[in-house]
């Protein structure tokens, strides 16, 4: 090739550099010798046509670059060293070593860094350019292998031996180059920058390595994929590693081509809605009609006036309609806003629902839903009288007094807290409350809330927030005086995210719901005619500051009478509705009701004797179904044991059994469930003034034990007790069951009554259940829950309950059919609970009178 011609080929191609100069995209080109056309390599003296390569050759380092046999490659040359190597070669023969650098961030790469497979090439032409460095075009000639470096200075110098290539003509090659020009073909496609001229040059190579050797030129690869080609003896290896990166390639080239397609359709997309928005907007400013947006903004400021917003509140509306229309509706505010706005006109800002202040229909109401609960419903009641007579009075023109109170604005709604065992009716009981009131009913679930957002809502800060429940529930049932049911608040939790109960009390604060501000809002939002009712097992749990903000009403549980009656009247007609029976096709006598409740449920509420009356329902339906036309089922106490199987519980069975024994004494005990028995077992064994306790004890139950060990050790001689009992004895104290944890002081008394029984073998009377705190002094201390007590001891059927004297004004909460039912005994000493529990001590059999002796 003459050097015109490459003149011509060279302007505008960017230099591979070795040695500090990095290769950007570049087009190669493959030349060939005069008189190597059609030659696989050097013969055997190492001649290539008209050149001799010598044993010893000039090295040139290269970095991020490999040059093959017969292609061409620009170079540019900046080093000293490599500038002086070029400026002998060129005055010599010509020919010079091209080695790869193993690590192309070196500077100057030493002998061990150099691969030992290069390529001998020729400089063909030589441009020295202003800035010191030297831009040459090299043809690679023949492949040899380094076997030792003679000199470093002033430039590398090594002896090497030609490596040619091993090549054959065979089926399988031919299948290979075709393979790599289609893959090559397509890869070109794919590359808008490469030249046709070359894509057509490669095509029409047909020597195989030349091939391999052209491509791998050009196209793009690791380093260490260029070296192992270079490496490779075979020409049909070549071929199939080549034939690898460029699938490899081609896979990469088309993923790429597919997202950008994606990402410009969507562009297209974008782009064309904006210009069809555009246009429409244009057509209807031309027919005079108003565009998508205009006539939303219209309807939101319709929206905005018909809502009746505080001032406020329609302040704040009016401006956020004002930004929204000034954005496009592409813009991601806009959503933003827009959901705001609906939000904010969609609330009962001014809807309310008319009370019923009927007082004699809510009482009707009430009795009708629930039986019993006379304390809730007068509560409610009272509220209807005071709401009426409020309206009365301001109809004829103002408060009664006359005084307007400007600090303490008039309380409009009213918070109560229904406490209670689970199944008494308080979460029914708000929906009959809202039923007697004419108001709507929402509850809102607050068992396992963590989330203070959850009450308070989410900024609007935050992507996809929203107002907390509380205002949801209020959007939905489109009301601002529902009665408004937050169940289970004594399960709420608390983490990270913040205190629910906290947030709750702006919510049930009547001073400050008036302008509850959800965080997503951020206006005021009046809560103070809604009428709040929270329920709760228990009361520990809720924090301090919450429970002062609310009217505790405690539900306690059920009688045994008030049970039959409910199951009577409410629980059998809804059963007999759930599955599919008529009434009058299932009866109930009492005392098979009777018998379920004593047999099969001990609970304060009524959902496990509805389980109970269902289960039997349900048999009664399979029996209808398969009689065919067969009458009514009457249930009797003897049917209720083949209906439900093996009664659970004993009733007054368990407790003769379990105190027959001395040491043994039933305490009354109240839990988060109502009120229950449970059992204080005491035994002796060999040893010496050991105490032991058991039953998973609290500490302070466990404080209680010791409290009546040590008063009945102090007064053993005057409750007639053996005083080298406890010399001669270890003592174990446990509670059933082990499982249930327990605590509380309320067990001292059954404790020193059960210490007192196995000491003295006096048993405990069978009948008989107590209660009470114990002092190391003998005295009997008041305790709580006497009710739920009252209510589990008549459950049991015991007859006698033993409290202390100071809870007698207790009794007054307890119904009248159970203080008729038990005989109370009140105690200031533990000597007077020991003498009412306690069966009276043995007397020794007097010895038979011997006969007189005859004399």
């Amino acid at each position: 090739m003459t050097a015109s011609k490459w003149t011509a080929l060279l302007p505008g191609l960017e230099p591979v550099g070795p040695e500090g100069f990095v290769a950007p995209d570049t087009a190669f080109l493959t030349i060939n010798l005069p008189g190597t056309e059609g030659k696989a390599g050097a013969d055997d003296e190492g001649a290539v046509g008209d050149l001799t390569i010598p044993e010893n050759l000039a090295i040139l380092p290269l970095r991020g670059v490999v040059v093959y046999p017969l292609t061409a490659i620009p170079l540019t040359v900046g080093q000293p060293r490599s500038v002086r190597l070029v400026d002998d070669a060129v005055g010599g023969q010509r020919i010079i070593g091209l080695v790869t650098s193993k690590d192309a961030e070196l500077e100057t790469p030493a002998p061990e860094d150099l691969y030992v497979i290069g390529t001998a090439a020729v400089v063909h032409r030589l441009f020295r350019a202003p800035d010191g460095t030297i831009r040459l075009l090299v043809q690679g000639l023949a492949r040899f292998r380094l076997n030792g470096f003679t000199a470093t200075e002033p430039y590398l110098r090594a002896n090497i031996t030609l490596s040619p290539e091993s090549s054959e003509d065979s089926l399988e090659v031919e299948a290979l180059v075709r393979n790599v020009r289609e893959a090559f073909q397509r890869v070109a496609e794919l590359v808008p920058s490469m030249p046709g001229e070359l894509l057509a040059a490669v095509l029409n190579v047909d020597d195989p390595r030349q091939l391999v050797y052209t491509i791998a030129t050009y196209q793009r690869m690791e380093l260490k994929d260029a070296q192992e080609l270079l490496e490779m003896d075979s020409v049909t290896a070549k071929l199939r590693r080549l034939l690898g990166l460029l699938t490899k390639e081609l896979e990469v080239l088309e993923l790429g081509k597919k997202i950008q397609s994606e990402a410009q359709s969507s562009m297209e997309k974008v782009q064309r809605e904006y210009f069809l928005r555009e246009q429409l907007k244009a057509i209807q400013r031309e027919l005079g009609e108003k565009d998508e947006q205009a006539v939303e903004i219209e309807e939101f400021r319709q929206k905005i006036e018909a809502a009746g917003l505080p001032d406020e509140a329609r302040t704040e509306a009016n401006r956020e309609l004002d930004r929204l229309s000034k954005l496009p509706t592409a813009a991601a505010e806009y959503g933003v806003i827009r959901t705001y706005l609906d939000w904010l006109t969609s609330l009962p800002w001014s809807k309310a629902t008319p009370d019923n202040l009927d007082i004699p229909h809510a009482r009707t109401i009430l009795d009708e839903d629930h039986y019993g609960l006379k304390d809730i419903k007068e509560r409610i009641l009272e509220f209807l009288a005071v709401r009426k007579r409020r309206q009365e009075l301001r109809a004829q023109g103002g408060p009664a007094d006359g005084v307007v109170d400007h600090v303490r604005r008039e309380r409009e709604g009213v918070i109560l807290c229904f406490v209670g065992p689970p199944g008494v009716g308080k979460t029914s009981l708000g929906q009959s409350i809202a039923r007697a009131m004419g108001r709507k009913f929402v509850r809102l679930a607050l068992g396992g809330v963590r989330d203070e957002a959850e009450i308070r809502g989410f900024r609007r800060t935050y992507i996809g927030s929203m107002p907390g429940r509380v205002i949801q529930s209020l959007r939905r049932v489109e009301s601002r005086n529902p009665v408004f049911m937050l169940d289970e608040v004594d399960k709420l939790g608390a983490d990270f995210r913040g205190d629910p109960a906290s947030a709750l009390l702006e919510v049930l604060d009547p001073e400050q719901n008036r302008e509850f501000r959800d965080h997503y809002l951020d206006v005021p939002f009046d809560l103070s005619q809604a009428m709040f009712i929270t329920t709760a097992n228990t009361l520990e749990p809720i924090p301090a500051p919450l429970r002062d903000r609310m009217e505790i009403i405690s539900l306690s549980g059920y009688t045994e009478r008030e049970k039959l009656a409910i199951a009577r009247h409410y629980l059998i007609p809804r059963q007999v509705k759930e599955n599919g029976l008529r009434p009058g096709e299932v009866e109930f006598d009492d005392a098979a009701l009777a018998q379920i409740v004593r047999s099969y449920t001990r609970e304060a509420g009524v959902r496990g004797l509805e389980r109970q009356i269902g289960a039997i329902c349900r048999k009664v339906v399979v029996k209808l179904a398969e009689a065919e036309g067969a009458g009514g089922v009457a249930v009797t106490a003897a049917d209720v044991e083949r209906y439900l199987g093996r009664p659970e519980y004993f009733y007054t069975e368990e407790v003769a059994e379990r105190t027959a024994l001395p040491g043994v004494a039933t305490a009354l005990a109240y839990t988060p469930v109502g009120g229950d028995i449970m059992f204080i077992e005491a035994t002796q064994m060999p040893g010496g003034k050991g105490f032991q306790l058991t039953g998973q004890l609290g500490e302070v139950m466990q404080e209680s034990a010791r409290a009546a060990l040590s008063y009945v050790r102090a007064n053993a001689k005057a409750l007639g007790l053996a005083e080298d009992f406890f010399g001669r004895y270890d003592i174990h104290l446990h509670v059933p069951a082990g499982a249930t944890p327990k605590d509380g002081p309320s067990a001292g008394v059954t404790m020193a009554a059960a210490l007192t029984s196995l000491v003295s073998g006096r048993p405990v009377r069978k009948e008989v259940g107590m209660t009470g705190e114990i002092t190391l002094r003998g005295q009997v201390l008041p305790i709580g829950g006497v009710k739920e007590k009252v209510l589990a001891a008549h459950r049991a059927g015991l007859r006698t309950v033993i409290l202390p004297r100071r809870n007698e004004k207790d009794l007054d909460d307890v119904p009248d059919d159970v203080r008729r039912d038990i005989k109370f005994i009140f105690a200031d000493r533990v000597e007077e609970v020991l003498a009412a529990a306690l069966e009276p001590a043995r007397r020794p059999a007097r010895k038979a009178a011997r006969p007189a002796a005859r004399k």
